[in-house]
């Protein structure tokens, strides 16, 4: 049994947590879900032994590995943590202080804001304790949930890659969202032109 009192990262409803060996099966079914392959440019199922090995190697610091996977446990009235999803940060860029973020939650427990309160929670950790400047998200033109979820997050559209992913027997365009950490400004927008 998970003892949810040591993990930082939380509110009423959900918990992020670092991934546990534990997590393993559970990961090997989802990254093997062929349905969510369009979402996640997945191509090939993973193995057992793959997804041990990284579920080992994701206990290495952000800063090591380009990436963050955190587990999201629903905690809200559950006697035990109940693990409903998946939420990144990849290509993670230290120097212009900047991450990718994508997430997904079982569709058993989709349309009940859990996403946005994972998504909630990874913004105030990206920005207040990583420093980030900016976090941003691809989403396929069709995806009008996660287009939905970002834009109510803050997220804007900052630009639209034509034909950018093979969808069946065409493209779709892949739409490109991004969050600069509030009162944040570039050196170039504090200059002044006359």
């Amino acid at each position: 049994m998970r003892n949810m009192n040591g993990c930082m990262i939380k509110n009423d409803l959900i918990a992020l947590r670092a991934v546990e060996l534990e997590d393993a099966m559970r990961l090997y079914q989802w990254e093997n879900d062929m349905r969510l392959w369009r979402v996640s440019n997945t191509l090939t199922p993973f193995s057992r032994y793959q997804m041990e090995q990284y579920v080992k190697s994701a206990q290495n610091d952000i800063y090591q590995t380009g990436q963050l996977r955190l587990m999201i446990d629903l905690v809200k009235d559950q006697t035990i943590p109940e693990t409903v999803g998946i939420i990144d940060l990849f290509d993670f860029d230290a120097y212009h202080q900047r991450a990718g973020v994508g997430v997904m939650i079982h569709e058993s427990r989709r349309e009940q804001g859990l996403a946005s309160s994972a998504v909630s929670l990874l913004i105030q950790y990206a920005f207040g304790v990583l420093g980030l400047h900016q976090i941003y998200c691809n989403i396929q033109a069709s995806n009008a949930a996660s287009l939905k979820l970002f834009t109510h997050a803050g997220f804007q559209l900052i630009g639209v890659k034509k034909d950018w992913v093979r969808a069946g027997d065409g493209f779709e365009d892949e739409l490109m969202l991004q969050l600069i950490k509030p009162g944040a400004r570039s050196e170039f927008q504090k200059w002044e032109f006359r």
